[in-house]
């Protein structure tokens, strides 16, 4: 049964989680579109150097460089959706065991140590970025520093998911994905 909303502020809590949740699957979704997109592209630029290298004893120079700009970008957009999911390996034997109450403040407290590796991540990887932009890969002419801008946009959106789950009750948050090994 479908309790429905009494109050003004309930109405616009209900509003609100849904405009979140939409927010997060379109967000997922493009990241996943991106990641896709990043795959293919590394599939087809390899494999046409490979054909070409041995079939042809020529070659694309610039694919082994734009295949690793790639990866890296597919790696730290692949942390943002797990992340989103609830899918990073995590170890909860003993706070799986614990009461609910303490349970919940372990919950925030390792999201606050996580919150605290994103903002490192993002200091770091802006300080990286700033100092290699000007610096150019040898083949293609990419700024170096996009490699560490995948770090400073994976950090600053991981820290923005993490910031949510600490100043969102847990109601109304995307519950975990759990899956318990066969035993």
């Amino acid at each position: 049964m479908s309790r429905t909303p009494h109050s003004a502020a309930e109405l616009q809590q209900g509003l609100l989680q849904l405009a979140l949740e939409r927010l997060s699957r379109f967000t997922e979704q493009l990241l996943n579109l991106l990641m896709v997109l990043a795959l293919v592209a590394m599939i087809a630029l390899v494999f046409t150097n490979v054909v070409l290298r041995y079939g042809f004893n020529s070659g694309i120079s610039v694919s082994v460089e734009l295949s690793r700009f790639l990866f890296v970008w597919v790696t730290f957009i692949g942390a943002v959706t797990g992340l989103m999911r609830h899918e990073h390996l995590a170890v909860s034997t003993f706070a799986d065991r614990m009461p609910r109450a303490v349970h919940k403040v372990v919950q925030r407290l390792v999201t606050l140590a996580m919150l605290g590796c994103c903002l490192m991540l993002v200091k770091g990887s802006y300080a990286q970025t700033l100092l290699n932009w000007s610096n150019l890969s040898p083949i293609s002419g990419i700024p170096v520093g996009v490699f560490y801008l995948a770090g400073l946009i994976a950090g600053v959106l991981m820290s923005l998911i993490l910031l949510f789950r600490l100043l969102t009750p847990s109601h109304l948050q995307r519950a975990p994905v759990s899956e318990e090994l066969p035993s």
